[in-house]
């Protein structure tokens, strides 16, 4: 039974994930050194030309995540008789679990982004089955 060998290459200048090339004749006959480099490249080209608003969604995430804190705390602090404390502690602690939230978010590249890479390797000969 023939096996099929799936090659993942991933690039971390910013990303956690990265495409999965199917090996096809194209990749066997370039190798992985060459594709790493053409990831490279076209990845290059994706940042110029693919606007990211990363940083205005973990400040967004952030922002909600401190009112939402703030509300909930300001409860909580209604109830145990210390309402100011539970809006300072609601609002840190919302704030800090949306900056993670937002953290997380933005390290993921953006379907455009996904899509701009794609169609590079595509171009240059690569069959790109996925993202990883």
């Amino acid at each position: 039974m023939k096996k099929i060998l799936f090659i993942s290459i991933f690039f971390f200048t910013g990303c956690a994930t990265g495409p999965i090339l199917y090996p096809n004749a194209y990749l066997q006959k370039v190798g992985e050194a060459q594709a790493h480099k053409d990831i490279a490249e076209c990845e290059v080209l994706a940042d110029q030309y693919v606007k990211s608003d990363a940083g205005i969604a973990a400040a967004k995430s952030t922002a909600i995540g401190g009112i939402g804190g703030a509300v909930i705390g300001g409860a909580a602090g209604a109830v145990t008789g210390d309402f100011g404390r539970g809006i300072g502690v609601g609002a840190a602690a919302g704030a800090a679990a949306g900056l993670v939230h937002g953290i997380i978010q933005a390290s993921q590249p953006s379907p455009i982004f996904k899509n701009f890479m794609n169609r590079c390797l595509q171009e240059k000969g690569y069959e790109v089955i996925g993202w990883k």
